[in-house]
């Protein structure tokens, strides 16, 4: 072998292998999976023309995340698939059998073990054979119930993922600058603060029953066995007689689930495995694959060319993110003419200029419209020095872990950075003006159009504006414009907590509304001197009340209040009990409920009926509502201290409802 290709090769595995540990263990993408797969591939020819393979080389060993924390050998060892983009291959691996089609989830994969009903053990895959154990961030997981009915030795194999919306929101609100759900996820499970990881919203979802003692050879059976038990497992398809025609069909309705959106949460591909478990056993392991364990599909990436119009910068929270506004182009069946560019780093990655740049742009997983080449470089990359939504200035941060530059804007006060309160303001518990997400909210701060309360009320002279921007149209405008109008007649209570005032949520704006109304309410916070002044209103205290004043008599806080007066009629909400089954009572709610819609759907049911809801337990509290009733949990603890009854939400109904 010449020492050409040789180095070629040792070239390819580093690139590789930084690549992979970069995207295993929640850092910056190094590359896109567009680029990887065709530097593995490349790697791979090599190895068959040459005969040749190093140690490292990533085509035998398996990618490990490196997670931090107490290691664990794994009692069945998490092999990886073979993986290939033809659908001959899937054919001629399936043979006569009857086999599953299942998504693979892009996330991170974590082995879940119980034992006599209980929780056991959570452990990440690591390299396969041994991990790093997580079972304390199991309660900020969704999905990993504490205990199950099967009372024996359960081993299940699932990913832990983030839905792209629950991302999106994520990077909005905390303003960290993330390339996909799949590197949050991974950056998540590495946290030390169970309420920080609870946060990100992750849910693991069960794609294999490894082991149970119960005799089931069935793979069908055995996730049919899982959702009994109550697991959510991953979306599964059975082809009975697969052949190219069977194959491709199940293939096809997968991606038509994928472009059309209806799939949540990120994949990278599909997953077949043989319905009869003893046979897929008894392969044999080729590096670190085992051959019968199942095969990977990946989708061909279509890369179509385009030219470089302008970059956009759109702030989210306080980062300002580079978007790419090409020329547009068809991809997988849809026009696309934009695509975010993440961060600075990636632009210089790319060697991204100006306009008339040539770009090649694809659809990472039928999906997300990502730039992967630059063909030929325009002009020069030029950083704003000032925030396209406040115009402050603007400064380059270099991530301590990473090294990655993203750029930030300087202003706290910037309306971008503001983003979280503007979501509460239009929330159902607020405003509840129907139509405007947090993602359009983010919109229209962009283009400029929101700096205040009273702005998304004045959205109604945008709305051709509004129609005109890529994914609204005439529709979505109209149907913000009802929303606008409904909104206008505001319920005072949900104003109040709309204001974002610290401490006051639904509970205590409904008590001070229930003393004064709304003007005589602003009007002594204005002008009280006391800070205590509403602390005898029940439930309300001295730092709430303080909160509520202070809030008050800032300058600029009642300016945009009395702004959006002019905007809104404020309605007296005088409604009475329904009913007198809880008069007298009061109740804590805590944990989750099965009967009622929500906790909220509770209260307001306790409310009704001349009851009390408070947020924690103490002398004047009569029952505390806890479906579980052996819990060790603080409320639970503290009940039972004050010799208080904890009761189940079914108790609660039989006694009050």
């Amino acid at each position: 072998m010449s020492e050409d290709r040789l180095t070629l090769m040792r070239e390819l595995v580093d690139s590789l292998n930084t690549a992979a540990d970069a995207y295993y263990n929640g850092q910056s993408e190094l590359m896109t999976d567009y680029e990887w797969d065709a530097m593995f591939d490349r790697l791979k020819r090599l190895e068959e023309e040459t005969g040749t393979v190093l140690a490292d080389s990533p085509t035998m060993n398996v990618s490990a995340d490196n997670i931090a924390g107490q290691k664990e050998e794994h009692e069945f060892a998490a092999l990886s698939l073979a993986k290939t983009k033809k659908i001959e291959d899937l054919v001629k691996w399936a043979g006569s059998r009857k086999i599953w089609v299942s998504w693979k989830l892009d996330g991170l994969t974590l082995v879940v073990t119980y034992d006599r009903g209980r929780l056991n053990k959570v452990v990440t895959r690591g390299d396969g054979h041994t991990g790093t154990n997580i079972t304390h961030l199991a309660p900020a997981i969704h999905g990993i119930p504490a205990r199950i009915a099967d009372k024996g030795h359960l081993v299940i194999r699932g990913e832990a993922v983030i839905s792209y919306a629950d991302f999106e929101k994520f990077r909005m609100e905390s303003g960290e600058d993330y390339a996909n759900p799949r590197n949050l996820a991974s950056g998540s499970l590495s946290l030390k603060d169970i309420d920080e990881v609870r946060r990100r919203e992750i849910h693991w979802i069960p794609f294999t029953l490894v082991h149970s003692d119960q005799e089931i050879s069935s793979w069908g059976e055995r996730m049919d066995y899982l959702e009994k038990l109550g697991f959510a497992t991953v979306t599964h398809k059975a082809v009975d007689t697969p052949d190219f025609e069977t194959i491709s069909a199940a293939v096809a309705e997968f991606t038509e689930e994928v472009t059309s959106g209806a799939n949540p949460y990120p994949v990278d591909g599909l997953v077949i495995v043989y319905d009869d478990t003893a046979y897929a056993a008894t392969g044999s392991v080729t590096g670190h694959h085992a051959t019968r364990a199942g095969y990977a599909f990946k989708w061909q990436d279509e890369a179509v060319e385009s030219e470089l119009e302008y970059i956009e910068w759109s702030c989210a929270a306080s980062t300002i993110t580079p978007v790419a506004v090409f020329k547009p182009v068809e991809i997988e069946g849809t026009t696309v003419k934009r695509a975010s560019l993440c961060n600075i780093s990636e632009c210089e990655r790319l060697h991204i200029g100006d306009k008339g740049t040539l770009l090649s742009v694809i659809k990472a997983n039928k999906i997300i419209p990502k730039v992967i080449h630059v063909t030929k470089t325009e002009g020069k990359f030029e950083i704003p020095s000032v925030c396209p939504v406040c115009g402050e200035k603007t400064v380059i941060n270099i991530s301590e872990n990473s090294g990655t530059k993203t750029l930030k804007c300087t202003n706290p006060s910037c309306a971008a950075k503001q983003l979280k309160k503007y979501t509460r303001f239009v929330s159902k518990q607020g405003m509840d003006i129907d139509g405007i997400s947090e993602a359009t909210l983010s919109r229209f701060i962009n283009e400029g159009w929101i700096h205040s309360y009273g702005d998304i009320f004045r959205l109604n002279s945008h709305l051709d504006e509004i129609a005109a921007l890529e994914g609204f149209g005439e529709k979505s405008a109209a149907n913000i414009e009802a929303s606008l109008t409904k909104a206008r007649k505001a319920d005072e209570a949900k104003l109040v907590f709309a204001l974002n005032i610290p401490l006051v949520g639904q509970d205590v704006a409904k008590r001070l509304l229930g003393v004064y109304p709304l003007g005589e309410l602003v009007e002594k916070a204005e002008t009280t001197q006391d800070p205590q002044f509403f602390s005898s209103i029940d439930g309300i205290g001295p730092e709430k009340s303080a909160a509520f004043i202070t809030w008050f008599k800032d300058p600029e806080n009642m300016a945009a209040f009395k702004d959006l007066l002019t905007e809104i009629e404020v309605q007296r909400n005088e409604s009475a009990p329904e009913g007198n089954r809880c008069e007298g009572l009061t109740f804590v709610v805590t944990g989750d409920v099965y009967q009622y819609a929500n906790r909220n759907a509770l209260k307001a049911y306790i409310e009704s009926q001349g009851g009390k809801v408070t947020g924690s337990v103490s002398k004047s509290t009569s029952f505390l509502i806890n479906n579980d009733l052996e819990s060790t949990s603080s409320k639970n603890t503290k009940a039972k201290s004050l010799g208080i009854e904890i009761i189940s939400e079914e108790e609660f109904i039989r006694r009050f409802a």
